[in-house]
């Protein structure tokens, strides 16, 4: 981390939560560097979410802060800080809002900083701008540099590229598995209140499958052993834990159409700019995070008084009913699927 030339101003974007709000995060950073291309822009983030930052053409360099391994003892977290301090940037932007977050702001003593109003600590800010929870993601996120999006301008797709290897090892896979009218699900979440029923899911790759399409089960490592529990025969393939962040949205880019709960697979599928079917079991599209470009929706059955029981999710219904996922039909998400593929031109229905 050098010290910016003479003249050449230096940003830096604090994003250290979840992959999903990371990718969120990228519409914002393309903004800033799209306004003055000299501008060297940095993102301070987690291990998990550095190599999504280092696929942004609008990112110069990520700094990784491990809150869980070398930064979880408060002595080393303050050097590190003052290490990143040395950089001189001349403005800080902060999406994130933790406590944590607050105090590298204040540490880091940047000459402008910018965080929001239900920041942990917005004081720490030397400009502080009203969150509005019934914004989308990207919206807010845009809101904090300023930018006057109006109407639908603020729908910019998150820019994730990857390198030619990259590119060759995801067209090899597509062809060693014969992958051509595919369909993709991705089953998994952190959360187990987000997860659509796994026999549901079932019955819509039976589905699918009935009608000539191959499935294309995709995830993390954490998410192999429940993708493994869904195959069956030749038409089912299980991609999870073989490809990074950005090698998932080039797999995509030729998929039919992704259906999945309300979590990172989502904005994956956003930056491919396919069809994108998020299911909402224990959380709301109102929360901000559904997909947003034109060819995609969501579902959510809501008439539930005790929807939604989280920000989150949970680790499992606090009611032990789960009638959030339960109630959202099968039939209904086949449905639903079959008109986004048929919108968008690539359905032999």
């Amino acid at each position: 981390m050098e010290k910016p030339a003479a003249g050449k101003m230096k940003t830096l974007v604090i994003q250290t939560a979840f992959p999903g709000d990371a990718i969120l995060t990228l519409p914002m950073i393309q903004e800033l560097k799209k306004r003055d291309e000299s501008t060297l822009l940095d993102v301070l983030c987690i291990p998990s979410t550095k190599e999504i930052f280092d696929s942004s053409p609008a990112v110069n360099s990520t700094i990784v802060i491990d809150k869980r391994g070398d930064q979880k003892n408060i002595i080393s977290f303050i050097k590190s800080i003052k290490k990143i301090r040395v950089s001189g940037y001349n403005k800080v932007y902060s999406p994130h809002r933790s406590f944590r977050t607050a105090i590298i702001v204040w540490l880091l003593g940047a000459g402008d900083s910018v965080g929001f109003s239900n920041s942990s600590l917005p004081f720490v800010f030397k400009e502080v701008i009203n969150y509005d929870p019934f914004l989308h993601e990207v919206e807010r996120n845009l809101s904090l540099i300023g930018s006057e999006t109006g109407n639908d301008g603020w729908k910019i797709l998150p820019e994730i590229t990857v390198n030619e290897s990259s590119k060759e090892k995801v067209k090899k896979f597509l062809s060693q598995n014969e992958l051509s009218d595919f369909i993709s699900i991705a089953p998994g979440s952190v959360w187990e209140t987000k997860k659509y029923p796994l026999d549901y899911y079932r019955q819509v790759i039976e589905y699918f499958i009935a009608e000539g399409y191959k499935i294309l089960l995709i995830g993390g490592l954490e998410d192999e052993n429940l993708c493994a529990s869904m195959l069956w025969g030749q038409n089912v393939v299980n991609a999870s834990g073989l490809f990074s962040f950005a090698e998932t949205v080039e797999l995509l880019r030729t998929s039919q159409l992704l259906i999945c709960n309300d979590s990172a697979p989502t904005h994956l599928g956003v930056s491919a700019d396919i069809p994108v079917l998020t299911l909402y079991c224990s959380t709301v599209a109102d929360f901000g995070f559904y997909p947003y470009n034109s060819k995609s929706t969501y579902l959510s059955y809501g008439e539930l008084d005790c929807k939604p029981c989280g920000i989150h999710g949970l680790n499992e219904c606090p009611i032990g009913t789960f009638e959030c996922g339960r109630l959202l039909k099968p039939e209904v998400v086949i449905k639903t699927a079959k008109s986004l593929i048929e919108k968008n031109g690539s359905s032999e229905f």
